[in-house]
């Protein structure tokens, strides 16, 4: 483990709230990260990208067939370990899989087998074998599976050696599945694949810091869940997750998705069915969520997205004449806007949307784009704006906000709201791991997302905080052009009174770097342990 890189700060006081946050996240390792650090020992010098499909596929298989042993075991003991020879008795065990929501494995695609078979030169093949064998015994995963493991490139040694590792570990179990393992493994697995991919990477993940502040505004309890570029799904599983931390049902909510890239489409359909999450409404086309419109009926109450930023290749030129367009033609070099009336377009009457986007969406008055935030801000479906951090995202630096719009703000929940904008300016909230990323932790979540309910409910307690949250007049931000950057109507926030001398503030920045370098030569010691446990020697 490398020693932890302090980001840069303004004030002293700044670095030692860094610090105390940092502090908190050098406890023992967790699994996930142990794995991901053996994991991409074995990668070798295969590209990330391909790489990824690799491991999720075996971390899918090995979930899907620990499920499954926990169903077989519990009907060998009542039928018999030969009881798949009798055609009836099959019938019936497959139909238990199937009221247990867990998905039949064949002999062949076993754990069992395949750990069996690691260390035969053909174990390529054998597990593309078993990835169509799963696929044939189970409709709802037809193409979703990657078949790549016979590729010439993939050095079957690292391979056998990544079935060894993922073979030590129970991901399906019942006691898994209670604490979620497996979704913890996957998650951090993708945002890792991700930042190993740079710009590519962020095409199919968004940073769960910024997926669950997103949920956490939305609150999408019941109803239908949206998002039209869903990339590897995590909008819908920090949803289910959000319904089942409020002691609500799943079934409570239904999704509705849509991807262009067809490999980010297969790892979406397998993150949720890991989950258990009815993924039959995700659909993939090649021409995506504007020229062919996989859901062109839906009304959803909740629409969660993180469009591709400023993309200028989305074929407006074909779409001037678009029914979508409300507030105006978008530009054809932009499709933020054209982004932006897509999900107007499909919020139900009480909907509301939160939507990643880039701050130029903000001010820009390029084209038609200033125009059309003009007319979206009078009919009064602009409901909130929040002004994030640099350095969340892996795949750019280009400076991002939160819109979130609201059909109907005149609801009963609400105050009189629909005649005002609330500015949120999260810019200096969040802390710094590593040199280059930065991330929301709970805390900041849950000021930004409390902020929100309380000036959006009737019962909430609400008022301006300077430099932090402003609630906006119409008029104020027409005076301003219907420019909606945040930091133009916050203010700024008064600056504390620093007493300490500079030589106190360095004996305490030198008492908290000795700390923590103590506690990093602790950690490596005991990440090297428990490696070694799972036969990884480094």
């Amino acid at each position: 483990m490398k020693i932890r890189k302090f980001p840069p700060f303004k004030t002293i006081t700044d670095l030692i709230k860094n610090m105390a946050k940092i502090k908190k996240e050098t406890k023992q390792e967790p699994l996930e990260k142990m794995l991901w650090s053996a994991a991409d020992k074995l990668r070798k010098n295969m590209d990330a990208a391909e790489y990824k499909h690799i491991v999720l596929g075996l971390i899918f298989l090995k979930y899907i067939s620990d499920a499954f042993d926990e169903v077989y075991k519990d009907f060998c003991k009542v039928n018999g370990k030969d009881f798949e020879k009798t055609k009836t008795l099959l019938g019936e065990f497959k139909d238990e899989c199937l009221a247990d929501n867990v998905f039949y494995v064949p002999i062949q695609a076993r754990w069992s087998f395949l750990l069996a078979q690691a260390k035969q030169p053909t174990i390529g093949k054998i597990v593309d074998e078993a990835m169509d064998a799963i696929e044939a015994q189970n409709p709802t995963l037809k193409g979703v599976l990657p078949k790549q493991y016979a590729r010439p490139n993939l050095d079957k040694n690292s391979l056998g050696g990544l079935i060894d590792m993922i073979g030590n570990i129970a991901l399906g179990d019942e006691a898994s599945r209670s604490k979620d393992l497996l979704g913890k493994v996957y998650e951090y697995f993708l945002g890792q694949f991700a930042l190993a991919e740079g710009k590519k990477g962020g095409q199919f993940y968004t940073p769960a810091s910024i997926v669950k502040l997103l949920v956490e505004m939305l609150e999408p309890y019941t109803g239908r869940v949206y998002d039209p570029c869903c990339g590897s799904g995590g909008m819908f599983v920090q949803s289910e997750k959000f319904v089942l931390a409020r002691q609500g049902k799943i079934d409570d909510i239904s999704i509705y998705g849509q991807e262009s890239n067809q490999t980010t489409y297969r790892l979406a359909r397998m993150n949720l069915a890991i989950r258990g999450i009815d993924s039959s409404n995700i659909k993939w086309n090649n021409e995506g969520s504007f020229l062919k419109d996989a859901h062109p009926d839906l009304k959803a109450d909740y629409i969660i997205a993180n469009p591709p930023f400023n993309d200028s290749d989305w074929s407006g030129d074909l779409l001037a004449k678009d029914g979508r367009w409300k507030y105006g033609i978008p530009s054809t070099g932009n499709a933020n806007f054209a982004w932006m009336q897509h999900f107007i377009y499909h919020l139900a009457p009480t909907g509301t949307a939160g939507i990643v986007l880039s701050n130029g969406s903000l001010s820009s008055d390029n084209s038609s784009e200033g125009e059309i935030r003009k007319k979206m801000i009078e009919d009064n479906v602009v409901d909130c704006i929040v002004a994030l951090p640099d350095k969340l995202f892996y795949n750019t630096g280009i400076p991002a906000c939160l819109w979130f719009l609201a059909r109907n703000r005149q609801n009963h929940r609400f105050r009189n709201r629909e005649k005002e904008i609330l500015f949120i300016d999260a810019r200096n909230l969040g802390f710094m791991p590593e040199r280059t990323q930065r991330e929301l932790v709970d805390s900041d979540i849950a000021k930004i997302s409390e902020t929100y309910h309380n000036w959006r409910n009737k019962k909430g307690k609400y008022s301006d905080e300077l430099g932090f949250c402003k609630a906006a007049s119409i008029e104020e931000i027409k005076s301003n052009n219907y420019i909606i950057t945040p930091g133009r109507y916050v203010g700024f926030e008064e600056t504390e009174d620093d007493t300490q001398t500079f030589k106190q503030k360095i004996k305490l920045i030198s008492k908290e770097i000795t700390e923590l370098m103590k506690q990093d030569t602790s950690l490596n010691k005991e990440l090297k342990t428990n490696l070694a446990k799972i036969g990884i020697e480094i």
